[in-house]
């Protein structure tokens, strides 16, 4: 690594504690606990899922285990050609579904012809979902902007969401915009943000980008209820802080032990757990 290099990156860590010491606000601190009645469960990362006993990621079946079992479940969202909330990870639909398409290129039509990973499960929308957990287990929903979509998507949801009062949810997004656009249209709303080391790993974003989204310096202007950090990434600068000290509620993401789900518990975060079961 050059001088030059190293050099810049001081430069950026010192900037980037200066925005986090003196511009993030302390919103997490005001409910923290009890933290909107979210922080008695574990979260199932896209339902409980094993495809290797015939349980595909984000499928109907998952999520009716997940709340079986008494966990909560996080899933993700996105916005199909005909504005359909559909549930899924990726926006491309060749590793689930075996077609080299985007769900954003693709009608609820097309959608429904497809399966889950081999099963016979097919894609799930997120009305299909919601019913599931209603006066059950709560939902951390992952907004999965794509393009300029983020507007669209997250009325779409928030809108879907107003026919069940009965449903506990919170709303997160890697996307800061989707924040902006929760705490001015719908500031009641639960809404965190989501991050990991994107240094280590930049993912196609500009190194200012990421250095902005790693140590959450865009929570100056989005304010999110809490921070759902990536487990392994959780010593970086900006999850410190926010835990430490603006008290900000943490999510950790994705666990698969057991252990490694209790650790989180006693670091006073939440878990979101995959391929493991912890106790409820």
């Amino acid at each position: 690594m050059n001088v030059a290099w190293i050099i810049l990156r001081c430069l950026l860590g010192v900037i980037g504690a200066l925005l986090l010491l003196f511009f993030v606000s302390p919103i997490g601190k005001r409910k923290k606990q009890g933290f909107y009645g979210l922080a008695a469960y574990a979260y199932a990362h896209r339902g409980l899922h094993d495809i290797s006993h015939g349980l595909p990621e984000n499928s109907l079946r998952a999520f009716r285990l997940a709340a079986e079992f008494g966990y909560g479940a996080e899933l993700d969202v996105h916005l199909s050609k005909d504005g359909r909330l559909v549930v899924m990870h990726d926006e491309s639909l060749l590793r689930t579904a075996g077609v080299d398409k985007n769900i954003s290129d693709c009608t609820a039509q097309e959608l429904d012809a497809l399966r889950l990973e081999g099963t016979d499960e097919k894609i799930p929308y997120l009305e299909e979902v919601l019913p599931i957990f209603e006066g059950r287990t709560p939902l951390v929903i992952e907004i999965k902007a794509f393009g300029k979509n983020h507007a669209a998507l997250t009325q779409a949801v928030c809108q879907l969401l107003d026919r069940f009062p009965k449903l506990q949810f919170c709303i997160e997004s890697f996307d800061p915009r989707v924040l902006l656009w929760l705490k001015k249209h719908r500031p009641e709303i639960v809404r965190g943000q989501l991050a990991a080391n994107f240094l280590k790993e930049r993912s196609g974003l500009s190194l200012p980008t990421a250095f902005l989204l790693t140590h959450l310096c865009m929570n100056a202007l989005t304010l999110p209820h809490f921070v759902a950090y990536k487990y392994e990434d959780r010593s970086c600068l900006g999850a410190v802080v926010s835990r430490r000290v603006w008290g900000v509620q943490e999510f950790s993401w994705t666990l698969r032990t057991t252990r490694d789900v209790t650790q989180t518990k006693k670091n006073g975060a939440l878990p979101i757990f995959e391929l493991c079961h912890p106790e409820t």
